[in-house]
């Protein structure tokens, strides 16, 4: 097996507040290789973003604390590193589109002013120099006159052409692996579309691996290699993409899947849901925290954590009925 680009193992992260210590991740782990995708999905609240947060050190810290975990990338663990070494890791091997672009871009600034400034700090060269690679990129993530339009601002930008920019400054360093946060959240849907194959283009073009966090499995099932699912900050099944959405070994992955809008079943009247809410991540319930949601709970879930699950096909599930469903 070939080493990992990255390795992410049993990552913690907790936040204090006046109503406890919220486990907002709790024991995360997984592996990314070169040139792969991995979809992370899950509600909102399941810890998907401040996983990828954590891996890059953006989560504040006070409130937020790691008990343990480490991020393992070129043999460094990310979470050990002083904060300008961290710097040096970020925007540059390691990249992230967040999910806002209006809110991620400065508005007092010009495009022009908040690419180059990558390249300037991150490569050392002129301004000049880095205007010309910043045009070069725009072009290249598909805004039109680019030469004229890196001088805008970005409230006179589109929310695709916006993204677009987004995109453009992750890529400007040639990433290793980009992070992509909800990356078509507020789009209509041919640009979500035009985004989608714009990165799996990139990522082909560049040899990158991508973590796609999404809530859409759609999106998952048409643009990832593998899937983790999140639920109230773990992992609870992982996955080729293909094997995960044709055998879902775990009922919270079950219930997404139905709950995905069906236009080839006319008997279906009404939209499938999962019952109840995600629990309240400082005070999760006793043993399995689905399982006051879980349409196959038993006494067992409610007292026992459940074990992994392993699969032949490489696929796992942190279920205790997970062996009577595969």
């Amino acid at each position: 097996m070939t080493q990992p680009l990255i390795s992410i193992r049993e990552l913690h992260t907790h936040f204090r507040t006046d109503d406890g210590i919220v486990k907002a991740v709790d024991g995360v782990s997984f592996d990314i290789a070169a040139g792969e995708t991995l979809g992370i999905v899950g509600e909102s609240g399941s810890g998907k973003s401040v996983t990828c947060l954590s891996m890059l050190g953006l989560v504040p810290s006070p409130p937020a604390f790691f008990p343990r975990g480490e991020v393992l990338f070129d043999g460094l663990d990310l979470l050990q590193l002083r904060e300008q070494e961290l710097k040096d890791v970020r925007g540059d091997k390691i990249a992230m589109i967040f999910q806002d672009s209006m809110t991620s871009l400065n508005p007092y600034l010009t495009v022009e002013r908040q690419l180059t400034e990558v390249l300037e700090i991150h490569r050392g060269i002129s301004r000049r120099e880095a205007r010309a690679q910043c045009i070069e990129m725009l072009e290249m993530v598909g805004i039109p006159s680019p030469e004229k339009r890196i001088d805008q601002y970005p409230h006179e930008y589109s929310g695709g052409m916006r993204q677009r920019v987004m995109i453009a400054m992750a890529l400007l360093c040639k990433p290793r692996l980009l992070i992509a946060d909800e990356p078509t959240t507020a789009l209509d849907v041919t640009i979500q579309a035009q985004i989608l194959e714009l990165i799996d283009e990139l990522k082909r073009e560049l040899n990158m691996s991508v973590i796609l966090i999404t809530h859409d499995l759609g999106v998952i099932a048409g643009t990832t290699d593998r899937v983790a699912v999140m639920y109230a900050g773990r992992i609870v099944e992982q996955g080729s993409t293909e094997a995960v959405f044709a055998t879902p070994c775990h009922p919270y992955t079950r219930g997404l899947l139905q709950s995905i809008p069906r236009l080839d079943d006319p008997t279906v009247e009404k939209l499938f849901a999962i019952p109840g809410v995600p629990p309240d991540l400082s005070a999760l319930p006793r043993g399995c925290p689905f399982h006051p949601r879980c349409d196959s709970v038993t006494d067992r879930c409610r007292v026992e954590y459940p074990d992994i699950v392993q699969f032949g096909n490489g696929q796992w599930s942190v279920c205790w009925e997970a062996e009577a469903t595969a």
